[in-house]
């Protein structure tokens, strides 16, 4: 039987008597979300890349850059057991095959084989804007049944920054492009380990992907456009701090702070949202685990809401009949997948929104 999230917001109702502040950062409006943005330094140290990650000069955001020496990122400082986790991003334009940058969660650094991960993966291409976007989720080290979807944007991502946020609750698990949600993930008891529940520290990093990211490996990065530049601004650290070895939450007003997460607007999924979720999914979503019959022959993962009407916009491997990519002044192009491939080795999508 599933985790029904609102006896939980019940419950936690019950026991808190006081809304707390979960930060003293200003407070800075996200297309309708209101949420703490920090300084880099408040929250984050450099990871890797040394001379790659450039601040800038009032501390607010940061630059990762990916050159023939190195790519670079940044971790945060602390570790967190549910929150919400935002940066405003900006990728990098013209010629980006190969190249991948994430925002992610992960303890991976602290538990090797069993790690918890949830992300954002952004993978470059050919076509300058045409960048597709990857959401994974894992628990327990879970990886190798994957729970990856992959997405096409209705914008271009390297003109502007746009939003990307990922809210993490004991009972689901939401990810926001600006403000839309583009994904929910129910805690299902049939999920068992699955479901991210160790404390994780939040990531940013750019880095060579060649292997695999674009069309499965096929277009390498090329360095004559390097260095390949992402930002990231209005950085977002809204959780509860924990030890990820205890598993324990940092802190006396834990109680306080978890109600006022599960109560807040991103938190909550109401049909308008649901709404918003479902045109953006039918528009611009390639390919979900969901469906991939193939890869999972066995049926659906248990916390997949599937219904017939959109099963039959997607084929037995997983892939979006209707969402293909177009090349820019070309035509439009589809592959296949392989079965059981990983992450990030799989269906190509559409730019536009309309559907073929």
């Amino acid at each position: 039987m599933a985790f029904e999230a609102s006896f939980f917001l019940a419950a936690v109702f019950a026991v808190a008597a006081t809304f707390l502040c979960l930060s003293t950062a200003a407070a800075t409006a996200a297309s309708g979300f209101v949420v703490p943005s920090i300084a880099f330094d408040e929250g984050f140290s450099p990871l890797f890349g040394d001379d790659n990650l450039v601040r800038s000069s009032d501390g607010k955001s940061v630059r990762l850059l990916l050159d023939r020496r190195s790519g670079s990122g940044f971790i945060s400082s602390d570790y967190y057991l549910h929150g919400f986790f935002s940066a405003s991003i900006k990728l990098p334009k013209a010629y980006t095959a190969g190249v991948v940058v994430a925002f992610y969660l992960s303890n991976g650094d602290v538990y090797e084989k069993t790690h918890d991960e949830l992300d954002f993966e952004f993978l470059g291409s050919r076509w300058g804007g045409q960048w597709r976007v990857q959401t994974n989720v894992y628990g327990n080290g879970s990886t190798a049944r994957g729970r990856e979807e992959r997405y096409l944007l209705p914008f271009d991502p390297t003109l502007e920054a746009h939003r990307y946020s990922v809210l993490w609750a004991p009972t689901h698990i939401i990810f926001y492009i600006d403000d839309t949600p583009i994904r929910e993930v129910i805690r299902h008891t049939g999920m068992g380990g699955d479901f991210p529940a160790k404390p994780m520290a939040v990531y940013a990093t750019i880095w060579d992907g060649s292997a695999w990211a674009t069309d499965g490996g096929k277009y390498k990065v090329n360095y004559k456009y390097a260095p390949f530049a992402s930002e990231f601004t209005d950085l977002a650290l809204h959780g509860r701090r924990a030890d990820p070895v205890l598993r324990a939450p940092r802190g006396r007003d834990e109680p306080d702070l978890l109600f006022r997460l599960l109560t807040a607007d991103y938190a909550v999924m109401t049909p308008q949202k649901r709404a918003a979720m479902r045109a953006f999914r039918g528009r611009h979503m390639t390919y979900t685990v969901c469906y991939d019959a193939v890869r999972y022959a066995d049926g659906p993962f248990p916390e997949c809401d599937n219904s017939y009407v959109e099963k039959e916009s997607f084929s037995a491997w997983g892939e979006s009949k209707n969402v293909v990519l177009k090349a820019r002044g070309g035509r439009g192009r589809r592959r296949g997948r392989k079965a059981g491939a990983g992450a990030g080795a799989g269906a190509i999508g559409r730019l536009d929104v309309s559907s073929s």
